[in-house]
């Protein structure tokens, strides 16, 4: 295994060995339950579905009521799917915990950030706007968006006011400064996308394989 789901409950600060403040973001993770164990035989990959927070079965849908009656395990308020090594027995119904972390340095956090609504280019690209004295009348607008004959049009990408916020971050390679087990406790160095309160992907930093393993 190589991920755990989990709630962010917020941030608060610790001291680190050399008595530096450090702000760490603090996960409660899991306990999860594995759902379903594929493998390369039967589902052509490696993976496992761990459920996550009980639920009642009366707010699922029959779907995903079989789901977990067939596996034999309770019904949980949400389920995502994890790689892991072949070799790796992962029945059904076991719990998967905050220990699969010991020895590990980074993680990579994924969660969906918070919804800012319809945003100004001011507030969602960080521009400076225009000039605030002196008769200025561009005061927080975009400017210039396009060219005159050539090409005549607005390019692709262009940065312009929109919707801001409420999708799919990643934040990767974040420092795991503590582990606390008997709390189910993770705690991370930085920020974490999302609002307290909401759930987030925690796995092994991708890009520091070598050194999280």
């Amino acid at each position: 295994m190589n991920g755990i789901l989990g709630r962010k409950l917020g941030m608060t600060q610790i001291f680190d060995d050399a008595g530096r403040r450090v702000a760490v973001t603090v996960i409660a993770a899991g306990p999860c339950l594995v759902v379903q164990r594929k493998t390369k035989s039967s589902d052509g990959y490696e993976a496992v579905k761990l459920g996550f927070e009980p639920q009642k079965a009366s707010r699922l849908s029959k779907t995903a009521l079989g789901e977990y009656n067939k596996a034999g395990v309770d019904p949980q308020r949400m389920m995502q799917e994890f790689p892991c090594a072949a070799d790796e027995e992962l029945a059904p119904g076991t719990r998967v915990t905050v220990d699969q972390f010991e020895g590990v340095t980074h993680v990579d956090v994924a969660a969906t950030s918070k919804g800012r609504g319809f945003a100004g280019v001011v507030k969602r690209y960080n521009m400076a706007g225009g000039a605030k004295t002196h008769g200025g009348h561009s005061k927080r607008r975009v400017g210039a968006i396009g060219q005159c004959s050539y090409p005549a049009r607005v390019m692709k990408g262009q940065k312009m006011p929109g919707h801001m916020g409420n999708v799919r971050v990643t934040q990767q390679n974040l420092k795991l400064l503590a582990i606390r087990p008997e709390e189910n406790l993770l705690l991370v160095q930085g920020a974490v996308p999302g609002p307290n309160g909401g759930v987030v992907r925690v796995s092994r930093a991708l890009k520091k394989a070598g050194k999280s393993a």
